[in-house]
């Protein structure tokens, strides 16, 4: 059966010059909306208490499971306003899965793909002021669940708390999108066999900060990790990646500690209705660096919620440089990513369903 949410409005609304300030210059991340979801979940009682109530600062026990083993998960996904001011979704069912799968490993409850998605409408449908319009400004929605008890013990909790917040986003480039050089990471793994790397939780993000900080020194945007080997692609700090050959192959590494895209699962299926060849497999350092080499790898990208597609120009290490860090984006990266974000914003049809919408036309 699926939760009844209780309604409890902020009494103390950001004002409308306010919002419509954040709502011009949104950032990422930076500014949020009115209210929050929660729902509380005991080992006793299940999933109970949904409530949409203001957003706010948790009080919390300092002996909160998640302060001291990380017991937590977490989504994004965003909220796209259309033209006709009604406001959609993209594949949230999805999302909902993937938060079962990390619940799974993380020994939390999943909670019914049902009641995420109902969590997601009933924020979006009292905050639906807060999403903005116009080019490709979004609502970035994070669902998260967290262990609350109050217990330092090494077990999984038994009272855990599921939440869903909401921040005005911007155009994840504000310059439009640029290819970029990320730096490959030889001394740091995001993940190794048997792990979390699958799981989206907040234990694989902080294990990439370090390496990125390095990234960025280097003058890159972004790090690559390989396998345990040093021998395999694996992922980026926060993104999936792809390679393009001369014949129009789409190849992305395959592995246990990959986490499973939806946003390049969809650009995924997108090339194949296209007439390309997608190939899910083990894709070794070698195997790009011979390509980029021969011709026969000519396009590179990584992709994510945040900003969709990113191609990449370049591959650099203390070793070598993996393809030009001047070079253009190319055509495949470019045509899946203005296929993807036109299908998000209602530009282009949808083939498969993927758009569920929350709110009306206005």
């Amino acid at each position: 059966m699926t939760l009844e949410f209780a309604l409890t409005r902020n009494e103390q609304p950001a004002a409308d010059d306010v919002r419509q300030g954040v709502l011009d210059e949104p950032g990422f991340g930076r500014h949020f909306t009115d209210h929050m979801v929660s729902i509380d979940w005991t080992a006793e009682g299940g999933w109970q208490h949904a409530r949409v109530e203001p957003y706010g600062p948790l009080q919390m026990d300092p002996a909160s499971a998640v302060l001291h083993y990380g017991q937590e998960i977490f989504e994004g996904m965003k909220a796209y306003r259309r033209a006709d001011g009604s406001v959609w979704t993209f594949r949230p069912d999805q999302n909902a899965q993937r938060m079962q799968r990390s619940a799974a490993r993380l020994a939390l409850p999943q909670l019914p793909e049902e009641d995420f998605l109902e969590a997601v409408r009933q924020l979006v449908e009292v905050d639906e002021a807060w999403v903005p319009s116009g080019g490709e400004n979004s609502l970035y929605l994070r669902p998260f669940m967290i262990a609350n008890e109050v217990f330092l013990g090494v077990r999984a909790a038994q009272t855990v708390r599921f939440m869903v917040i909401a921040s005005p986003a911007g155009p994840y480039f504000a310059g439009g999108v640029k290819p970029v050089s990320i730096w490959l990471s030889r001394e740091y793994n995001r993940a190794g066999k048997g792990g979390t790397g699958a799981a989206k939780c907040g234990g694989n993000y902080a294990a990439s900060l370090l390496p990125t900080q390095l990234a960025v020194a280097q003058g890159c945007a972004q790090v690559l990790f390989l396998n345990e080997e040093g021998t395999d692609l694996e992922e980026l700090g926060g993104m999936n990646v792809v390679l393009v050959t001369s014949d129009g192959t789409l190849i992305t590494p395959d592995s246990e500690s990959i986490l499973d895209g939806v946003t390049r699962n969809s650009l995924l299926q997108l090339a194949e209705d296209a007439g390309h060849t997608v190939e899910r497999r083990p894709v070794t350092l070698a195997e790009w660096r011979d390509g980029v080499a021969d011709g026969t790898i000519t396009e590179a990208f990584a992709c994510g919620t945040a900003a969709v597609l990113t191609p990449i120009a370049a591959l650099k290490s203390t070793e070598e440089v993996i393809g030009d860090p001047d070079a253009p984006a190319g055509p495949v990266a470019t045509a899946l990513r203005a296929q993807l974000t036109d299908l998000q914003y209602g530009r282009a049809e949808d083939p498969h369903g993927w758009m569920v919408q929350l709110t009306e036309a206005r």
